[in-house]
């Protein structure tokens, strides 16, 4: 199995599975643009990847794969973390934890 380390090659993957809209924070949604906004009863994270940068904490950052509960948007949302990171709600930080038993 060959081993993705930036955070380039893991969306580029994920756009292949399937993960084809690019979600953003959006307060206490995530949007794909104006056409798509979930909110975290809407939504699962099915996976994660974290990046650790070596020599710069700027570097940090999560990427998130995401489907809608109904199964009909796949998408990745990329937040960085630590004192870099958004402000979340408690419902997006409960909802960003991978949730597979719906």
């Amino acid at each position: 199995m060959e081993q993705m380390t930036t955070l380039s090659e893991i969306i580029n993957k994920l756009k292949n599975e399937g993960y084809t809209e690019d979600f953003n924070l959006s307060g206490d949604s995530i949007s794909a643009g104006t056409e798509v906004k979930l909110h975290p009863e809407h939504f699962v994270v099915d996976r994660h990847f974290r990046f650790e940068g070596e020599s710069n904490p700027d570097d940090e950052a999560v990427v998130y794969a995401i489907s809608s509960v109904d199964g009909k948007t796949k998408g990745t949302l990329v937040n960085s973390y630590g004192m870099y990171s958004d402000q979340l709600s408690d419902d997006m930080v409960k909802a960003l934890k991978d949730r597979k038993d719906l």
